[in-house]
């Protein structure tokens, strides 16, 4: 298309040339027509807050190549520039006409090849941290003294030689159990959580995660998430020792503890058998040293106690006691026959006594048999005398109810005549009652003058009025 262009321009040059800024603005509609993908290594980075765009430089063993991003743009991809650093940008080319410049507009960027998947293994590491995976109360202590390990690894690698070797010098008590497994491939993050399964299951008393040094890309496994959260979750503590000293991983920092080589972490769970040894003699020469003070403190408190009365003559302790027990016999001695003797004559006074007792308890039941008998009798007779009661109390009620049956009706008649004569029934009616200052009935309206106070009497109360005017009917005055 810029071909054409440019052929185009030398077709009309023989009839027009075209201006400075006519020719800039042909070549940047031209450029910014191509949407280009480009690799290559940041050299240059200029990004600081308030500026519209972010300014970069690639490039490559042959050129340079300045580029420039919107700020906005460039904080949601989320990447943080560095030199040194391989990235892939899409965007097209630009051109500034005032300066004549030219420069690439991107429009999106990526770190590229081992940037990449650091840029990746940086974003699981801030996520797991986040989520106190890395915390450091979180990790569970490794044993002093471990004697069944776990080692999980490849076993064709130089890591599980390490292991065995370190393992068999400093402590050759413990037993190692192996899970061979591959630590390179996709699917090396499965194959080392299956074979912290099978220690687990071996009943080890710690777990070691080992192997040997390489590229960036190989240590790829110990950076997955799966294997992270299966450490995580692991209740056997495990020791990692992945790569050489400067690698650090995924797996190091949710880890229990991090050695930096397969023999560190073969270090860090054993101890010297010397060292042992001479932790044991310390100790034995400290119970040594303990017992000899306790059996010194013992024998002075012995030979305290031997010299003391009691343990030279025992029967001393015992002296007072006797002598109490003596006087306590003699005294018993001669007071128990006496008692013996007055018990016996208290016994045949009341032997005495009860020989004669039957013929009084004969009487006595004799009486009150009889007492039953007329008892017996006086009920019969209270019975009958509550039956003729009962029948007098029947023909009662019988001749009342025939007595005041007549009587109750002429009480009604009577109550109801009263009713109709009352003034109060009248009252209810809507009739009312007036009354003069001194109580007296008023019957003709000539009874009252203008300005008396009067009392008109209704069916639930009184009202106090007075004359305003009075007015005769018709009828009193014919």
């Amino acid at each position: 298309m810029l071909a054409s262009q440019v052929e185009q321009q030398q077709g009309d040059d023989e009839k027009k040339p075209l201006s400075i800024s006519e020719a800039l603005d042909v070549a940047k509609g031209s450029l910014e027509k191509l949407k280009l993908r480009v690799l290559g290594e940041v050299s240059e980075v200029n990004v600081k807050p308030g500026y519209a765009n972010a300014y970069f430089t690639l490039k490559d063993e042959a050129g340079t190549l300045p580029c420039q991003m919107w700020h906005d743009r460039f904080e949601k991809c989320g990447i943080t520039l560095e030199v040194g650093m391989m990235v892939e940008l899409v965007g097209r080319f630009s051109l500034y006409p005032k300066k004549g410049r030219m420069h690439f507009q991107v429009f999106a960027i990526s770190v590229a090849g081992e940037g990449m998947l650091r840029q990746q293994v940086a974003m699981l590491q801030r996520k797991l941290e986040a989520e106190g995976l890395m915390a450091p109360e979180r990790k569970v202590p490794v044993p002093a003294y471990p004697m069944k390990i776990g080692v999980v690894t490849s076993p064709r690698g130089d890591a599980i030689h390490d292991v065995l070797r370190t393992t068999r010098r400093r402590f050759p008590l413990a037993h190692i159990y192996v899970a061979g497994v591959p630590v390179e491939g996709a699917r090396a993050p499965e194959y080392i959580v299956e074979g912290m399964r099978a220690c687990f299951r071996a009943r080890v008393e710690v777990i070691l995660l080992v192997r040997g040094g390489g590229s960036y890309e190989d240590l790829m496994p110990f950076n997955d998430e799966q294997l992270a959260r299966a450490i995580v979750k692991c209740p056997i503590p495990v020791v990692t020792g992945i790569g050489h000293e400067p690698d650090t991983t995924i797996a190091d920092l949710v880890g229990d503890l991090r050695a930096s080589t397969p023999t560190g972490a073969a270090e860090a769970v054993t101890v010297q058998t010397s060292q042992l040894a001479a932790q044991l003699r310390s100790m034995g020469e400290y119970i040594a040293q303990r017992q000899q003070q306790r059996i010194q403190h013992a024998t002075l408190s012995l030979d305290r106690y031997a010299t003391r009365p009691i343990f030279k003559d025992p029967q001393s302790m015992f002296a007072s006691d006797l002598i109490t027990l003596d006087m306590a016999h003699d005294r018993l001695s001669r007071a128990l026959p006496a008692n013996i003797e007055r018990d016996k004559t208290h016994l045949a006074a009341y032997a005495s006594r009860l020989s004669i007792k039957p013929a009084i308890f004969d009487r006595a039941s004799a009486s009150l048999e009889n007492y039953s008998s007329r008892l017996r009798s006086s009920t019969a007779s209270l019975d009958r005398d509550t039956l003729r009661l009962s029948a007098q109390c029947d023909r009662l009620r019988e001749v009342s109810s025939k007595l005041l049956t007549p009587a109750q009706h002429e009480v009604a008649l009577k109550a109801g005549r009263l009713h109709d004569l009352s003034p109060l029934a009248t009252l209810s009616r809507g009739y009312a009652i007036a009354r003069d200052g001194e109580g007296r009935i008023v019957k003709h309206a000539s009874a009252l003058s203008p300005g008396d106070t009067f009392e008109v009497t209704v069916a639930d109360g009184s009202i106090c009025a007075t004359v305003d005017s009075i007015r005769a009917s018709e009828r009193s005055d014919s």
